[in-house]
């Protein structure tokens, strides 16, 4: 099946990279205020979701599921859940990651609900990728000069990290967020 895209109303500065991420055949849900980017993003919506509290609703020739104001999810909550109901395993979400922290939050919290299905979820925004490590082992390539290892679920195990600055083997599923962080990878 292909990828879904989740669209949300973050602050994107650098169109060309997360453009350069998008497949051709992804299914792209544009949330609320990530209606900002659809002209940017140059990509047509496979569904809108929201309550419109932070966006006009455009009123594309697109399925719309307007949303009330007071509910317990966020709209790109919503929209993950909804993608889940139609059988995607596997998501990107771009423009979540801003200002807001308790959106952002719990849009990296989205990331564990995805693995705790057993899909595969991915942040990127301008600066990093985001994505939970638990059964299957994660491999960072040279390409990065950062990374960051955090324990996100409370439960981090049999971590082992090699050919970086500060190798760990150590018993202790965890976010990798590659990024200008905390450990550097040396040049090889």
């Amino acid at each position: 099946m292909k990828r879904c895209v989740i669209v949300g109303g973050a602050d994107i500065n650098n169109y060309e990279y997360i453009k350069s991420r998008l497949h051709n055949d992804d299914f792209v849900v544009f949330c609320d205020s990530g209606l900002k980017h659809l002209e940017s993003l140059q990509v047509k919506p496979g569904l809108i979701v929201g309550d419109f509290d932070s966006h006009d609703n455009l009123r594309l020739d697109v399925e719309t599921i307007v949303l009330p104001c007071k509910k317990d999810d966020t709209d790109t909550v919503f929209a993950v859940k909804e993608a889940v109901k139609r059988g995607f395993d596997d998501f990107l979400l771009i423009g979540v990651v801003g200002a807001r922290l308790d959106h952002t939050l719990g849009n990296v919290y989205i990331l564990l609900y995805l693995d705790s299905l057993g899909k595969k979820g991915y942040i990127i925004d301008d600066y990093s990728e985001m994505e939970i490590v638990s059964k299957e082992p994660a491999y960072i390539d040279d390409s990065y000069a950062y990374f960051s290892l955090l324990n996100i679920s409370g439960t981090a195990k049999e971590i082992t990290l090699e050919n970086a600055k500060y190798p760990i083997v150590m018993s202790v599923s965890l976010i990798i967020a590659r990024c200008a962080a905390s450990v550097k990878i040396p040049s090889l």
